[in-house]
């Protein structure tokens, strides 16, 4: 009877569960779902260069050798030679010092934190022209990577190879929310001059699209938090494998007790 019980008040458990509803619907932007048409207000998208960052500055021209002493000296990695492996050289990479500099071969200091890497490019451009006239100048931030975790289906680094990079290509990097990733709380950690912010994001809200959170930078870090369901589910789990733990501990002890039992009355 008591096994009937218990097997009764499981079941009904698990129907609790699964009719729980989350806060929010699955889809996103619901509140323009019925709109046809709209225009959004243009977001600044340019990353900014910050202390730390790691750049890869080149500078070409016609006429290679007049340029040369304005870029690093190539490193040549290691080969593996029993895979027949042929590695190209790379051109070395400035580090942002802790003051936002970097310092330049024949150019010196220059201060690059709080420019975007389109206006670092320019200015090089401009100061090297002055002595190639054909220079041509990319920039190119190599740290730029993002972390999405919690309720996807790929949670990951990713690697960003160009500046423009929204919550919404994140997130489609990270293969999208899982059914059980909480659609309107999206949390975003962002390092910003030395300290860290947050906010919380609403994917069903079109807002998001006109957020200065939008575009992401780098080192930023997106958790989408598991919905009810899945908080229900990992309870109930949680319960039934303690139940099942307390029952696995009472067979064996009652086991115990059945066999001196055994012992004492066979004495």
């Amino acid at each position: 009877m008591k096994f009937k019980t218990f097997a009764i008040s499981s079941l009904l458990a698990v129907c609790l569960a699964s009719c729980t509803s989350t806060k929010t619907a699955l889809p996103y932007f619901t509140d323009i779902s019925e709109v046809k048409t709209g225009v959004l207000e243009e977001l600044d998208y340019n990353t900014v260069i910050a202390p730390d960052d790691e750049l890869l500055i080149t500078v070409l021209s016609s006429y290679p050798e007049a340029t040369a002493a304005y870029n690093l000296p190539l490193s040549n990695p290691a080969t593996r030679s029993d895979l027949m492996i042929a590695t190209t050289p790379k051109q070395q990479t400035y580090v942002v010092n802790s003051e936002g500099d970097i310092t330049m071969p024949v150019l010196g200091i220059i201060h690059v934190a709080g420019m975007t890497t389109e206006a670092l490019q320019k200015e090089l451009t401009t100061r090297i022209q002055a002595d190639v006239k054909d220079a041509v100048v990319r920039v190119e931030l190599v740290n730029f990577q993002i972390v999405v975790a919690g309720e996807v289906a790929k949670p990951s680094t990713i690697k960003v190879d160009r500046n423009r990079f929204s919550i919404l290509d994140a997130l489609s990097a990270a293969g999208d929310l899982t059914q059980y990733g909480e659609r309107s709380n999206i949390l975003l950690i962002r390092e910003n001059e030395g300290k860290r912010e947050y906010i919380h994001l609403d994917l069903n809200s079109s807002d998001i699209l006109t957020s200065p959170y939008f575009y992401l930078k780098q080192n930023d870090y997106i958790y989408v938090e598991p919905n009810s369901i899945r908080q229900a589910n990992s309870r109930y789990n949680q319960d039934n494998a303690f139940k099942l733990q307390v029952i696995s501990t009472i067979v064996s002890a009652s086991s115990v007790i059945a066999s001196l039992v055994i012992a004492l009355t066979v004495k």
